[in-house]
């Protein structure tokens, strides 16, 4: 009876999915496009873009402990402890989405006015995330509910890449984004895309154009991100005897931070992912790039985009499936690894269209399994921890944010890094083709920095404790304590 009265309907592991996928539609357009916008729309200095992209994300970074913080000295209310954050973040978070993507007819303050607003979207979209994150432990005390609500997530998650690619990327890849041919580069780049161009005479209104379709897909995303939010507010009921938080006495936050990061499992955990992860993330910050310059698929780029989280998007369910039958360190050795060959053949290979969609679907199948894997394991670290820590409740919101804060600070490292060596390599802004060295560095960031990466994460990966038989272990304790 009690076991059944834990069991989670379809309906609501399924509103309770939709509400990852805003923070993933937003993060991807972001994640895919926010470089080449600041670069070839915006027509920001490549100095000042890589210092937008590099504080956007640290600050991003550091406003999840301060939110988890927040979080954890939230009193409970008749909508939970979580919700109203979710909600009454929604409507700011839409407005500093859509003016991150106008341009303001400013010509000295542009570089502040993406800096803050990209700084507010930021601390507003991890006040929905970071409650939301939290939220898994709060629906249901039996791990396999979490673990079933957590692939419902992924997919929809997945899936709201998938539409950020594709609101993103269609609605601007039917503008022709205009662009200045260097008589230096003729020659120097084996483009085809460079000649094509060059016969091609670009007006002023072009761009205007470009950036009017930026303004469109911002405003498409941002109802998503409202309509998204109202279903999982409609569908699902924080549970307060789920996290088994029976009082209301206040939690040391830095108690329970220094109890968690004494957590060798998480340490383990958030260490593997993070160096994997961030190759995964220096990929996505310069794919477009990638495909516009070194590749010569201008006008191609935002398919190949999708064609990736297309292919993530059908493997989730092929990972659920994997991890249940084989583990889940299995999963992540097979899963993370498998990018590698296909990273080194799109830059050791000559241009070709077929092979870099061929690229685009393995890459996909590997992205899949470095989303679904880190979030369906840090439960499983949550319930080791409780093991160990009887006494000591609430600290949910501590494991969720402290991840994300890893992830996002080095992410904001990477893409300032990466940036600002293309700025050292030269980048033009608004060429219809790059100098070589550009290209040779697009090429470290796309292949090989993020195989290096993938390799040392895998490595410290090896350390991770909980295999299979201890998760068993400690599911079978915890039932017994309760």
């Amino acid at each position: 009876l009690q076991e059944s009265r834990e069991r989670l309907s379809v309906c609501s592991k399924l509103c309770y999915a939709v509400g990852g996928a805003p923070y993933q539609i937003t993060g991807c357009a972001l994640g895919f496009f926010l470089q080449i916008y600041l670069l070839d729309v915006a027509q920001l200095d490549a100095f000042y873009a890589s210092i937008i992209l590099f504080v956007g994300r640290a600050w991003d970074a550091i406003t999840d402990p301060m939110v988890g913080f927040f979080i954890s000295k939230s009193s409970w209310t008749c909508f939970g402890r979580l919700m109203p954050w979710i909600i009454f973040s929604t409507p700011f978070a839409v407005i500093s989405y859509i003016l991150i993507w106008f341009v303001p007819d400013i010509s000295r303050g542009q570089v502040m006015w993406y800096l803050v607003f990209y700084c507010i979207f930021q601390t507003l979209v991890t006040c929905f995330h970071v409650p939301y994150s939290a939220l898994t432990m709060f629906i249901s005390r039996e791990q396999s509910e979490r673990d079933s609500a957590t692939a419902y997530r992924m997919t929809v998650e997945v899936l709201g890449t998938v539409l950020g690619t594709a609101i993103q990327g269609q609605i601007v890849g039917k503008v022709d984004t205009p662009c200045i041919e260097s008589p230096l580069f003729i020659g120097t780049t084996n483009s085809s895309v460079a000649l094509e161009e060059l016969n091609m005479t670009h007006d002023t209104g072009s761009l205007t154009d470009t950036r009017n379709a930026y303004m469109i897909a911002a405003g498409v995303i941002g109802g998503l991100y409202i309509l998204c939010a109202l279903i999982l507010w409609a569908g699902v009921r924080e549970k307060r005897e789920s996290s088994e938080l029976q009082s209301d006495e206040p939690v040391s936050f830095f108690q329970g931070l220094k109890l968690v990061m004494n957590h060798g499992a998480y340490i383990k955990l958030i260490a593997g992912f993070l160096f994997t992860s961030l190759g995964f993330m220096l990929l996505e910050g310069n794919f477009a790039l990638f495909c516009t310059y070194t590749l010569g698929f201008r006008n191609e780029f935002h398919n190949i985009l999708l064609a990736i989280m297309l292919s993530a998007t059908l493997t989730i369910p092929f990972w659920q499936w994997f991890l249940t039958r084989f583990g889940k360190k299995t999963a992540v050795y097979v899963g993370i690894s498998s990018a590698i060959p296909f990273l080194i053949m799109v830059v050791v290979l000559d241009s070709n269209l077929i092979v870099t969609y061929i690229v685009a679907v393995a890459a996909g199948i590997s992205v899949a399994a470095a989303f679904l894997l880190p979030w369906s394991m840090l439960p499983d670290v949550v319930d080791d921890f409780k093991l160990q820590h009887p006494s000591s409740h609430g600290h949910e919101a501590i494991f969720f944010s402290f991840y994300v804060f890893f992830t996002k600070f080095t992410s904001g490292v990477s893409l300032g890094i990466s940036t600002l060596s293309l700025d050292f390599a030269g980048y033009q802004t608004r060429g219809c083709s790059q100098p070589s060295e550009v290209n040779f560095t697009l090429k470290m960031l796309v292949s090989a920095a993020p195989v290096v990466l993938i390799l040392l994460g895998l490595l410290l990966f090896k350390l991770y404790p909980i295999d299979e038989e201890k998760r068993r272990k400690n599911k079978k304790a915890l039932q017994d304590l309760r």
